[in-house]
């Protein structure tokens, strides 16, 4: 049985086994609280990061909050990028 994670966690369940796999607590928390057939619907609209210009990467990155990204280089972005 999955722990109670408070009222800012919608579904606890998948919320353990995101951070289990090794999410941090805020990307965790995001997929858990949107709705999973919305989230079935979403994604796909995007080129692969490896398409993307690295000023375009950083962008992204600053737009997520991502520390240090002045000093990435692409793969190292892209990493970040997918990693947060």
């Amino acid at each position: 049985m999955s722990e109670d994670h408070g009222p800012q966690i919608k579904d606890d369940e998948q919320y353990e086994a995101l951070r289990e796999d090794g999410m941090s607590k805020e990307k965790a928390a995001r997929i858990a609280n949107t709705d999973r057939e919305e989230a079935a619907k979403k994604g796909g609209k995007h080129p692969p990061y490896e398409n993307w210009t690295v000023d375009d990467l950083r962008d992204k990155a600053a737009d997520v909050g991502i520390e240090g990204r002045s000093d990435m280089d692409k793969g190292q972005l892209i990493d970040a990028l997918r990693n947060h």
